[in-house]
């Protein structure tokens, strides 16, 4: 079976900025991203059915008939066997949402029209907002564990002097070094990728997942329900949070319940808060509502678009926003949403110039083995032009 998973205008827009640049099913949450979960548990290539200036990278191919499954919907067995029980031209939603569908080919955005209707019954895993890719990545790291690591053996962890708690629930993929470590994963299964490296005086707590070539530094303090996207360097003290990848949050300093993209840079000794001081509800932006709304969550803290960079000793608020590509220094808060392309802080902003941009994604994507090619230029320029209406310092 073709599939092709999709996105959907409004699920997408609720999600920004992590969808300007990727579909909602490269989102990484757990161990995997949400695309490679469907490749796994379908053993099937997919490809990606998303908006006109991403389609060139995040290609799809159509065949006579096709399954489509919502890029943001994490699968699970109960759902899975529900999708392949799909008879062609039928479509499985829940409480009004498409979840999949099997059909002929079909435009963005149009897909399930015309088709039999099934109501799903049972509980599903949908990646709606912002804070859902946190507060839902323990559950999906125990997940994929199971699935990344069922009929293997973990690889041994010969150095003498790590400190292990509850070693089942620990995996070990081929080239990794652990050296003088505490792995605990009494709470929760630990997961080190391929060629992953914890340095001296690590303590990582499970639910935790390193993904290949990545690297904790020493004496960081990894709190659990912490991803480690491939190609990234952590250190400091982290919790809930999520780092999708090539990026870099090398130094002291505190990460709570967040986001960062990829190809993101974190300046020594910043911190995020993730509780209001008078414990109340935090409110975030909403690219959908071009507004503040109620996330309803008393823990949030920064959500980084892909190629956004902060200076040292930079502090976010609760439940700050980061578009894409912005530049942040400066002492004090600076607001909670930042637009794209922004260049500042507290003391306000100007425009980072688009050549500036390319020259700078240009050399931090070949540092860690990227190809900064006209694919890639061009989704910048879009999102630049998209994004233009926020940054009212234009005018």
């Amino acid at each position: 079976m073709n599939l092709i998973l999709f996105d959907s205008a409004s699920a997408r827009k609720k999600l920004l900025p992590f969808t300007y640049t990727r579909p909602m099913a490269e989102i990484r949450v757990g161990i995997l991203t949400i695309a490679d979960k469907w490749r796994k548990h379908l053993n099937s290539e997919v490809s990606y059915l998303t908006e006109d200036y991403l389609s060139k990278k995040f290609t799809v191919q159509f065949e006579k008939q096709n399954l489509y499954i919502s890029g943001n919907l994490c699968p699970d067995e109960l759902v899975i066997t529900a999708i392949k029980n799909l008879k062609p031209n039928q479509k499985l939603v829940k409480e009004g949402v498409l979840l999949a569908s099997l059909e002929e080919k079909r435009t963005f955005n149009a897909i399930g029209e015309g088709c039999k209707e099934a109501e799903y019954e049972g509980e599903i895993t949908l990646i709606t907002q912002n804070w859902h890719i946190f507060k839902q990545n323990g559950a999906q790291i125990r997940a994929d564990f199971e699935l990344v690591t069922k009929g293997r053996s973990s690889h041994p962890i010969s150095d003498p002097y790590t400190r292990v708690y509850n070693q089942e629930n620990i995996f070990i993929e081929e080239g990794a070094s652990i050296k003088d470590a505490t792995l605990n994963a009494e709470n929760g299964p630990i997961y080190i990728g391929k060629n992953a490296n914890i340095e001296e005086g690590a303590i990582i707590r499970g639910p935790f997942a390193i993904c290949n070539n990545s690297t904790v530094n020493s004496n960081a303090r990894m709190r659990g329900d912490i991803t480690i996207g491939p190609w990234s360097k952590v250190g400091g003290e982290v919790s809930n949070s999520i780092i999708f990848g090539f990026s870099n949050k090398g130094h002291d300093g505190f990460l709570g319940n967040s986001v960062i993209g990829e190809w993101c840079n974190i300046g020594a000794d910043t911190n995020t808060s993730n509780l209001k001081n008078n414990y109340d509800l935090i409110k975030v932006w909403d690219y959908e509502k071009g507004s503040f709304i109620n996330s309803g969550e008393q823990f949030c803290g920064l959500m980084m678009g892909d190629h956004s960079k902060c200076g040292i000793n930079t502090m976010f608020n609760t439940g700050t926003i980061v578009g894409v590509a912005a530049n942040i220094f400066g002492p004090g808060f600076p607001r909670t949403f930042i637009p794209s392309f922004a260049w500042g802080g507290p003391a306000g902003f100007s425009t980072f110039k688009l050549l500036k941009v390319y020259e700078m994604a240009e050399v931090s994507m070949r540092r860690r083995h990227g190809n900064f090619n006209e694919e890639e230029k061009e989704i910048l320029s879009t999102i630049f032009e998209i994004e233009a209406q926020y940054r009212t310092w234009e005018n």
